[in-house]
């Protein structure tokens, strides 16, 4: 079973939620999808075993062969070519590039257009105890982390235990492809106005996946009405609650979270949600 722990926004707690899940249902495996700020190594201390590039295929255009006829740059649905052909130059904008391949394929001179790798970023493996650990990080500067992530949970083995995958922020791309290998979602929110507006949009995403899903709640105050009113109004539960505590906040400062603290009640919700997927 794959958990995908997600959240309309950053920093509602999702990657301290998903590293005390995946701590508390060892043997597992902690997949961190959050390819752009990945930071659940500072948690869970990963020794690191395998680390392999990531790298998508892009246009190169050989001078000598080209008749500059531009009918790459025509085709290319991303406008990431350019063809100047009074002057005989051609411009290639790799932020554009989707690696698709269209330019190499209607190009009709024989070797005047190569597709040639370009480094987007790592895939990293490793262990932290009996948790397999797995991320992505991705370059600075590209424009779409969507084929790393994609490219990331492909490397997730069926024979993986209690698969926990910490999603990016949000509700964009990058969001999308990765509850897609999710079999249920867990969103985490905080009781406050605008981390309701954000789940509300979390939430309407999920549903429109059709994923099952409960909501987890971080910096919990029980006299702090606000999430649990959301949820009565739209029919969602709420399986967990991670207190509002100075001693949570002050180890999470340190790179440490109290994890036994949470075990029996968090493998209780495992198996809640083993029932729920049934």
């Amino acid at each position: 079973m794959k958990i995908a722990i997600a959240s309309g926004k950053g920093g509602t707690g999702k990657t301290t939620f998903a590293t005390l899940f995946a701590h508390a249902i060892r043997p597992s495996t902690y997949v961190d999808a959050d390819v752009e700020e990945p930071n659940g190594h500072i948690f869970l201390k990963p020794e690191i075993e395998e680390e392999k590039d990531f790298s998508e295929l892009v246009p190169k255009i050989i001078d000598e062969k080209c008749t500059f006829c531009g009918i790459c740059a025509d085709e290319c649905p991303y406008k990431a070519l350019v063809i100047l052909k009074p002057t005989k130059k051609w411009l290639f904008f790799p932020e554009l590039c989707h690696s698709c391949g269209i330019c190499a394929y209607v190009c009709p001179v024989k070797g005047a257009l190569v597709e040639v790798p370009k480094k987007k970023g790592v895939i990293r493996k490793g262990k932290a105890g009996n948790i397999k650990f797995m991320e992505g990080i991705l370059n600075l500067g590209e424009p779409t982390p969507v084929p790393l992530i994609s490219s990331l949970l492909r490397e997730i083995d069926e024979k993986d235990q209690n698969v926990i995958i910490d999603a990016p922020p949000g509700t964009s791309c990058p969001v999308v492809e990765t509850l897609g290998f999710a079999d249920f979602v867990l969103l985490v929110s905080e009781p406050t106005p605008f981390g309701i507006y954000d789940l509300s949009l979390a939430v309407e995403l999920t549903r429109d996946l059709k994923k099952p899903f409960a909501i987890i709640e971080n910096k919990y105050n029980p006299d702090n009405h606000l999430l649990e009113d959301y949820a009565k109004k739209e029919n969602i539960d709420i399986l967990y609650r991670l207190p509002f505590e100075e001693e949570i906040a002050k180890s999470y400062s340190k790179g440490e979270l109290p994890f036994e603290r949470f075990e029996e009640s968090l493998r209780q919700l495992y198996e809640e949600i083993k029932r729920r997927v049934k």
